[in-house]
C-alpha cells in the first residue's frame, strides 16, 4: 500500500508536472498567436480596406476591382525599374555625362519605340480573344527583362537598352489592352469615365507608395528595386488570368480609323467604307479633343526630361537637387491624383468645354512660369499640368463613350492611347535636346500647348454648343 501510495504520489506529481508543462507551453503558444494576430491584424485590415474599396459600387461583381488591382500592381512595378533606371542612367554620373547617357538612352529605346508603338494597336485589335493572355503576357515580359535590367546594371552592360525598351514595348501593350478591356467591365449605372478614373486613381495611389519603398530598396543595393519589380509583374501576370472571362469577349467589336470624315479616307480604306454603311469614322469632337490631349502628353514628357536636367543643374532655391526633384514630381502626383478625383465628380458633362478650359490653365501656368520663371512657378506648373492631364484625358474617354458607338469604341480607345503615347515621347526628345535655360524651355513648352489649344478649341467650344441636337457620326475601318 505504501508502494502504491508512493506510486501514485509520484504519478500525481509528475501529472501535476506535465499539465504544468503543459500549460507553460499552450501559454507560450498562445502568446505566439497573439503576438502573430496582432502582426497580420494591421495588415489583414489594409488588404481588406483597399479590397472593399476596389471593389465597391458594383465594382467586384463586374470585374472592374480586379482590374484597378492589377493597374495598381502594374503601376508599383513601373516605379520600381524607373528607380533603378534612374539611379543608373541619370545619377550616376556628372550632368554633362548624365545628358549625354539620357539621350542614347532614348535613341536605343524611345525612336524603335515610336515605330513599334503604332503597331502594338492594330496587332492587339486582331487578337481580341487574347485580352487576358496579351497582358500577362506583358507583365511575364517586364518581369523577365528585370531580372536582365539588374545583371546589366552590376556588369555596366549594354543589356541594358534593349532590354529597357523590351519593358518600354511591354507596357506600352499593357496599356493599350488595359483601355480596351475597361468598357468590358463596366458595372451597372457606372460611366466609363468614372471607371477609368477609378483605374487611375487607383495605379497613382500605388506609384506614390512604391517610390519610396524602391528608393530604400535601392539604399540596399542598386538591384533591389529590380528584384522588387521581378516580384511584383509576376504576382501581376496571375492577376491577369483573374479577370473576368468575358474580357476576351470581341462580340459586337470592330476596328476604329482615327478620322473625322469621309474625306479623310483614301484609297481601299474609303472604298471599304462606302462598302459597309454600318461603320463610321470617329467624328470630328474626337479627334480635336484628342490633339489637345496629345499637346498635353507632349508637355509632359517635355517637363519630365527637361526639368530632370534643369533642376539637377539648378536645383530650387534651398534645396538639393534630389529634393527639387521630389517636390516637383510631388506636385505633378498631387495634381494628377486631383484631376482624377475631379474628373470622376464631373463624369461626362461638357467634355469639350473641360478640355477646352484646363489646356488653357496650363498655357496661362507655362506663360506665367517662363516669364516669372522661379521655384514656386515651376512646381505650380508642374501640378496644374498633371491636373490637366488627367482631366483632359477622362474628358477624351467622355467623348469617346458619347461619340463612338460601342461597335469600334474599344478599338477607339487602344488607338487614342497610342497616339497620346507617341505625343509623350516626341516631348521628351524635346526636352533632352533643349539648353538648360529655364525661360526658354518653359517658353517652349507654352509654345507646346499653344500648338495644341489653339487649332481645337473653336472646333470643340462649336461641338459643344451641337452636343444634342447633331451628334457627331462615328465610322469604324
Amino acid at each position: 500500500m505504501a508502494a502504491a501510495r508512493s506510486s501514485e504520489g509520484t504519478t500525481g506529481a509528475g501529472g501535476a508536472g506535465g499539465r504544468s508543462r503543459g500549460g507553460g507551453s499552450g501559454r507560450f503558444g498562445g502568446s505566439v498567436r497573439a503576438v502573430g494576430h496582432a502582426v497580420r491584424r494591421p495588415l489583414t485590415g489594409v488588404a481588406r480596406g483597399i479590397r472593399k474599396a476596389t471593389n465597391a459600387h458594383g465594382a467586384g461583381e463586374s470585374g472592374l476591382g480586379k482590374l484597378i488591382e492589377l493597374h495598381a500592381v502594374n503601376g508599383a512595378g513601373d516605379v520600381m525599374i524607373t528607380v533603378a533606371l534612374a539611379s543608373t542612367v541619370f545619377f550616376s554620373v556628372p550632368t554633362d555625362e548624365a545628358r549625354g547617357r539620357v539621350a542614347l538612352y532614348l535613341a536605343i529605346t524611345m525612336a524603335p519605340f515610336t515605330v513599334l508603338a503604332p503597331v502594338i494597336g492594330p496587332l492587339l485589335d486582331r487578337l481580341p480573344h487574347g485580352r487576358r493572355a496579351a497582358m500577362a503576357g506583358a507583365m511575364l515580359a517586364r518581369a523577365l527583362l528585370a531580372l536582365i535590367i539588374s545583371g546589366a546594371v552590376a556588369s555596366g552592360s549594354l543589356e541594358l537598352y534593349p532590354a529597357a525598351l523590351g519593358v518600354l514595348v511591354a507596357s506600352k501593350a499593357y496599356g493599350v489592352v488595359r483601355s480596351a478591356v475597361v468598357p468590358r467591365l463596366l458595372p451597372p449605372h457606372f460611366s466609363l469615365v468614372k471607371a477609368n478614373s477609378r483605374v487611375t486613381l487607383g495605379g497613382l495611389l500605388a506609384t506614390g507608395l512604391a517610390a519610396p519603398v524602391g528608393a530604400a530598396l535601392h539604399a540596399i543595393g542598386p538591384n533591389w528595386p529590380l528584384y522588387g519589380a521581378f516580384v511584383l509583374f509576376v504576382a501581376g501576370t496571375f492577376l491577369s488570368f483573374s479577370l473576368p472571362p468575358k474580357v476576351d469577349s470581341a462580340k459586337g467589336e470592330d476596328r476604329a480609323l482615327l478620322a473625322s470624315d469621309e474625306e479623310h479616307l483614301h484609297g481601299p480604306k474609303r472604298r471599304a467604307a462606302s462598302r459597309r454603311p454600318g461603320l463610321r469614322t470617329v467624328g470630328p469632337a474626337v479627334i480635336h479633343a484628342l490633339a489637345a490631349n496629345a499637346a498635353l502628353r507632349c508637355l509632359s514628357g517635355f517637363l519630365i526630361f527637361f526639368l530632370a536636367f534643369l533642376l539637377r543643374e539648378h536645383p530650387l532655391t534651398g534645396e538639393s537637387a534630389a529634393v527639387s526633384l521630389g517636390i516637383v514630381g510631388v506636385a505633378a502626383g498631387a495634381g494628377n491624383a486631383l484631376g482624377t478625383a475631379v474628373g470622376a465628380w464631373l463624369r461626362s458633362r461638357a467634355p469639350e468645354v473641360i478640355i477646352v478650359t484646363v489646356v488653357a490653365m496650363v498655357l496661362g501656368a507655362a506663360i506665367t512660369a517662363a516669364v516669372f520663371f522661379g521655384s514656386f512657378l515651376v512646381a505650380c506648373l508642374a501640378a496644374v499640368a498633371g491636373f490637366a492631364q488627367a482631366l483632359a484625358k477622362l474628358a477624351l474617354d467622355a467623348l469617346i463613350q458619347r461619340d463612338v458607338p460601342e461597335l469600334v469604341r474599344t478599338s477607339a480607345f487602344a488607338r487614342s492611347e497610342t497616339l497620346l503615347q507617341m505625343a509623350w515621347v516626341l516631348g521628351g526628345a524635346i526636352g533632352i535636346v533643349l539648353p538648360l535655360n529655364g525661360v526658354l524651355g518653359l517658353s517652349v513648352g507654352a509654345a507646346i500647348v499653344a500648338a495644341g489649344w489653339l487649332p481645337t478649341v473653336r472646333a470643340l467650344l462649336t461641338s459643344a454648343r451641337r452636343e444634342g441636337t447633331a451628334p457627331a457620326r462615328v465610322r469604324g475601318a
